[in-house]
């Protein structure tokens, strides 16, 4: 570990939180509906968009009249991208007069985008026309982040009220995250990365005549463009990940310059994290925000710092061939396969722990050439499920889950019914939390059984054993817990593998969101309990312990075994020799 990778760790952690406090009370009075700014401002565009679609932003719903209105969003939003790449041939934006996307293809991409998974079995540039980049994939960026934050608002909602079937109205709550959050954001990055050098045109591929020594034209090679600073804005700030390009935030066009960089790096984790403000503004106790941002940063950093020692110490194989690369002042020797040179190893190894640690999948390097433990570190982190920050709203209603379940091992502790914040923890929240922790779990493992047993799904890995079992375990971890990346070894647009992702990340997003609006549901309906001197306080260090632990506790007792058959075997083969 060198003194400037510490130094551009602590910088990013740094910046995050000064960004993500002020922003977090913002969202609070967004959704409390008490912002004046954001009144004043977008009122009258809210207002006009409830007028057009019918809604009456004064009525609220229960529960499941909530999770019936996400479902058949989601249904509507996932069936307009389907149909848009099966027609894109026929429709206008669409310079280079791309077909129409192969229907698995379609299908998997249509439930990738709409469960904020962003899961790419296409290559962007090559497969999807202009129109399909904006209408159907850049829109769903948009709205499906909104889902996700819709529900937290309504399980916040669950937790602070009182005797009460209403939850919020899920229809307001999707309206005031995209328009006051996501949409004014957005516009900001989008600027600043186009002033980087990322391209937005819809002038269509430019070519770049490439010359020999003798100044003779050898081949004129073709540079797909797009709008894509765009899109790119909203995929990293709402946690979604699929981009323009097909290699992300490694192509130059996408990511061109450092501060470029660190920008996108800052936008992945930046509402994730501001999230957990938001919470504590909402439930008028502070103090419980800054304690699960703790919790969550504490095990951001346990995964991020190993990761950047381990590709820095390399390939020791490598290094007894004399391929090791030599060490600078800013650039240790280290790790350098797959990753550009323009980033190094710790912003490589920096954006890997961000982007699975916030359901984000988008990439500036690629994860399959990583050291068997640096690649094992992004993949446990997703294993947890998502909810080291996570995705915008689920990553946060996910730790919340986890919060319930260590707050009812305390009540076990002590003999008594757990409580949080004022509401009893009882049966039914501990089944439905166990239900929404186990599914990522159950899926992610049944299905990498399933593709490793059957000839579909061995006949499309790239390695032989440990690794092309990392690759496919990977590829399922990923679409189990909505995230996105992947271990390129695998080729995945085939039918089995776009049909069984599809289904991974549609039962892992809808499932859970089921169960926490179920939660949010019954907690809304109960008295408050006053505090007494049995209730265990959950913002102090103690219980920031007690979450991490249950939290790492849960996903090494479900996936240990399995990474011991991949990276951890991988691991001690590399040693080996």
């Amino acid at each position: 570990m060198t003194s400037n990778a510490i130094v551009q760790m602590l910088v990013y952690l740094v910046v995050l939180t000064a960004i993500a406090v002020p922003l977090g009370e913002y969202m609070a009075r967004v959704y409390g509906g008490t912002s004046k700014v954001a009144d004043r401002i977008l009122g009258p565009i809210e207002r006009l968009f409830y007028r057009a679609a019918g809604v009456d932003p004064t009525r609220e719903q229960s529960w499941k009249e909530y999770t019936l209105s996400v479902l058949l969003f989601s249904a509507a939003g996932m069936l307009l991208v389907y149909l848009l790449q099966r027609a894109q041939a026929f429709l206008p934006l669409n310079p280079d007069e791309l077909g129409a996307v192969a229907p698995e293809v379609s299908f998997n991409t249509a439930a990738s985008f709409t469960s904020n998974t962003n899961w790419q079995a296409y290559g962007g540039e090559t497969t999807m026309s202009y129109l399909s980049q904006m209408a159907a994939l850049t829109v769903q960026n948009f709205v499906s982040a909104a889902t996700g934050m819709a529900v937290l608002a309504a399980l916040i909602r669950g937790i602070t009220r009182r005797q009460t079937d209403e939850i919020g109205n899920f229809w307001v709550d999707m309206t005031r995250s995209t328009l006051h959050v996501l949409l004014p954001l957005s516009i900001v990055l989008a600027l600043v990365l186009v002033s980087q050098g990322v391209v937005q045109t819809f002038d269509g591929a430019a070519t770049a005549r490439l010359l020999d020594a003798e100044g003779a034209t050898v081949i004129d090679q073709i540079l797909a463009r797009g709008p894509a600073a765009s899109q790119i804005a909203i995929k990293q700030l709402g946690t979604n990940g699929g981009g323009f390009f097909n290699v992300n935030s490694a192509h130059p066009f996408e990511n061109p310059t450092a501060l470029s960089n660190f920008f996108e790096l800052l936008a992945i984790l930046l509402i994730p994290a501001a999230l957990c403000f938001t919470f504590g503004a909402m439930v008028r106790d502070r103090r419980q925000g800054w304690a699960i941002y703790a919790a969550m940063t504490g095990i951001f950093v346990l995964c991020l710092v190993p990761e950047v020692m381990v590709e820095q110490a390399g390939n020791p194989m490598l290094a007894d061939a004399g391929a090791e690369i030599a060490a600078t002042d800013l650039q240790a020797g280290g790790n350098m396969e797959g990753k550009e040179v323009r980033y190094g190893i710790t912003n490589s190894a920096l954006w890997a722990i961000v982007t699975t640690s916030a359901s984000n999948g988008s990439v500036n390097s690629m994860h399959d050439s990583y050291t068997p433990l640096g690649g094992m570190l992004p993949m446990w982190l997703m294993q947890l499920g998502e909810v080291v920050f996570g995705g915008v709203g689920s990553g946060l209603y996910g730790m919340l889950l986890f919060v319930f379940v260590a707050v009812f091992i305390a009540g076990l502790m002590v003999g008594r019914t757990p409580e949080y914040l004022g509401k009893k923890i009882e049966a039914f929240e501990m089944k439905m939390a166990s239900v929404g922790i186990l599914i990522p779990t159950v899926i992610i493992l049944a299905s990498t059984a399933v593709a490793i047993t059957i000839e579909p799904g061995r006949a499309t890995i790239q390695d032989a054993g440990a690794h092309g079992f990392s690759e496919v375990l990977y590829s399922m971890t990923s679409t189990g817990a909505n995230n996105g990346s992947a271990f390129a070894g695998l080729t995945v647009n085939t039918p089995f593998y776009a049909t069984i992702h599809g289904l991974n990340m549609l039962l892992s997003r809808f499932l859970i969101i089921v169960a926490v609006l179920a939660i949010a549901g019954s907690l809304a309906k109960k008295k408050a309990v006053p505090p007494s001197p049995g209730t265990m306080p959950t913002h102090t260090p103690l219980f920031v312990g007690l979450l991490v632990g249950t939290v790492v506790l849960v996903g090494a007792l479900s996936f240990v075994p399995a990474l011991a058959l991949g990276p951890i075997v991988e691991h001690l083969q590399m040693i080996a020799g």
